[in-house]
């Protein structure tokens, strides 16, 4: 019987491990989450991850955390590390760690196996030529000339590649299956490969010839006892190999492949190529830049795992391609930080105001809520003094009766304090305004004033107890929903995706929070400590997601 729990979103995978327990085809669920350690994890992970150990925890069963380490040439022990923090940040804990490379002995026995029964064969064709007889979606393949080498040579041909007797390229060991099958993954499909002088993570000079991850994952999902080995759907054309690698060796477990579309979302890009490339060629500033679509980069972004766990929920699994608006992720987040993040004022870009009747010396303590809908998030003291600083978008010379913040001669309430009136306005000599002086209606603390009418409500900053930071003002990498889809991805570069505002002031007690802090700010957006550059006393906030989605707007226009 299924230990799934009745809010367990539903979909087609489900349904089939329901019907696989209930025809009592498996006791428990095992699942794995296999990356290569070639990058780091993206939000398209994030998806595979939230299915995998979120199908293990409902059901309930178990989740393995597999690296598919078979191509030293592009992995590192970097990305190992980074994916386990990736997967530890979501809220997972694997039931085993593994690796590909634990199996490296195991999958060169199978691979003997495949030999002794004549299903494997050593092959000399070169990859040119390789790729040359393999034939066209039309039209069948043609058999390598060594495909009928006897047993014994291909026996003694395969342990001298391990022995590393041979260079780079000039042998392979194939699958022997049929070169003229309707899919050309079963046409004799590389097992094995050579390559010299690499130095894996793991196993570090010990081996010379490394398996295929065709060849490598069915074995390893076997190995582990994988119930239901759940991949995306590039991999579809890959079951047949899948299972004819398992019917073909002796192994006691034969796990059922099922794939589901992978997530496709505006505005980014997914191929690790193109991330590395956008690392490498330093258009952003590491695998970590608040830009990317990486987990790293959103976690040091603002994000928070329980957004990304619910954006995956609500995307859904699914057959179907197809590509989700960016706004489906943003909600997501904009809909836990509204109901989680204590409220906080800062302002970006500051104009000081002397209240001219605050007498000079003194500082008003003032109470305000950290969430005006969840008081159990306590409240906080503000310190009024004779000099703020109000956001210059805030003030306005002359504005219509749509303007609703301050004018020249026109009242404004300050955000949990008094009604200000704006009496004069000081420039530089190049008429840039510069001051505003202004006077305070001491009878206007939590109430309205008699017989007028104030404008709006603004936010402010004491600008002698008020503190310096750097905000930086993240947007979208690329200015395309598709980025290169027509042409190279480089053009859609966003060139506005960061601006660095290094002259903001925040409330006092900002300078002091923690980097898993996230805040609004009010009327700005959403905000955290960058985890990197921050330093006590020098804060640098990261703009997490503004209040609403700008971008629907842009396109409406």
């Amino acid at each position: 019987m299924s230990g799934e729990t009745t809010s367990a979103p539903s979909n087609f995978i489900r349904q089939i491990i329901e019907k696989d327990l209930q025809a009592g085809k498996h006791a428990t669920i095992h699942t794995r989450f296999p990356p290569e350690p070639n990058g780091y994890l993206h939000i398209g992970h994030a998806k595979s991850i939230v299915l995998n150990f979120g199908i293990a925890e409902d059901f309930p069963g178990s989740c393995n955390l597999r690296f598919d380490d078979t191509n030293p040439a592009k992995e590192e022990e970097e990305f190992v590390e980074a994916i386990k923090e990736d997967v530890v940040w979501l809220g997972y804990a694997w039931s085993e760690l593994r690796f590909a490379s634990d199996y490296f002995e195991q999958l060169y026995e199978f691979a003997v196996e495949l030999i002794e029964s004549g299903k494997a064969f050593v092959c000399d064709l070169t990859p040119e030529q390789v790729r040359d007889y393999r034939g066209t979606l039309t039209e069948p393949g043609r058999e390598s000339p060594y495909r009928d080498r006897p047993v014994a040579e291909n026996l003694d041909l395969f342990r001298r590649m391990r022995a590393g007797e041979f260079v780079d390229g000039t042998r392979t060991l194939r699958a022997r299956i049929d070169m003229a099958a309707p899919n050309i993954n079963m046409r004799d499909p590389t097992l094995y490969r050579i390559r010299h002088g690499l130095i894996h993570h793991q196993t570090g000079a010990e081996w010379c010839i490394y398996p295929m991850y065709d060849y490598t994952h069915p074995i390893s999902d076997a190995l582990e006892g994988i119930t239901h080995s759940l991949c995306t759907l590039e991999f579809e054309d890959h079951r047949p190999l899948y299972d004819w690698v398992l019917d073909n060796i002796t192994i006691g477990c034969h796990p059922r492949q099922i794939e589901f579309a992978r997530l496709n979302l505006e505005y980014t890009v997914m191929s690790k190529r193109k991330l590395t490339q956008l690392v490498q060629e330093k258009r952003v500033y590491g695998w970590d830049d608040p830009r990317m679509p990486t987990i790293a980069g959103l976690r040091r972004r603002g994000y928070t795992p329980e957004s990304i766990r619910r954006f995956c929920e609500a995307i859904g699994v699914t057959k179907a391609e197809g590509t989700v608006e960016m706004g489906v992720l943003e909600n997501s987040l904009r809909g836990h930080l509204d109901a989680a993040a204590p409220r906080r004022m800062a302002v970006l870009d500051p104009l000081k105001v002397v209240i001219t009747n605050f007498p000079a010396d003194a500082t008003e303590t003032l109470q305000a809520g950290n969430h005006p809908k969840d008081e159990s998030l306590g409240t906080r003291e503000l310190l009024l003094t004779r000099e703020i600083y109000i956001d210059r978008a805030d003030f306005r010379e002359q504005a219509n009766k749509k303007y609703k913040r301050l004018v020249l001669d026109g009242e404004v309430r300050l955000r949990n304090a008094y009604v200000i009136r704006c009496n004069e306005v000081i420039k530089d000599g190049a008429g840039n305004i510069i001051e505003l002086r202004c006077a305070y209606d001491a009878d206007t603390l939590g109430r309205n004033p008699e017989g007028r009418k104030v404008r709006g409500v603004i936010h402010w900053v004491s600008a002698t107890l008020g503190k310096k930071a750097e905000v930086r003002l993240y947007d979208r990498l690329f200015k395309s929903p598709e980025p290169g889809r027509t042409h190279d991805f480089h053009q859609d570069i966003n060139p506005d995706s960061l601006r660095v505002l290094q002259d903001c002031v925040v409330e006092p007690s900002l300078a002091e929070g923690r980097v898993d802090e996230r805040f609004q700010f009010e009327r700005e957006g959403y905000f955290c400590l960058d985890s990197i550059d921050s330093r006590p006393g020098l804060p640098v906030f990261n703009r997490i997601v503004s209040l609403r989605d700008s971008w629907g707007k842009k396109a409406d226009e």
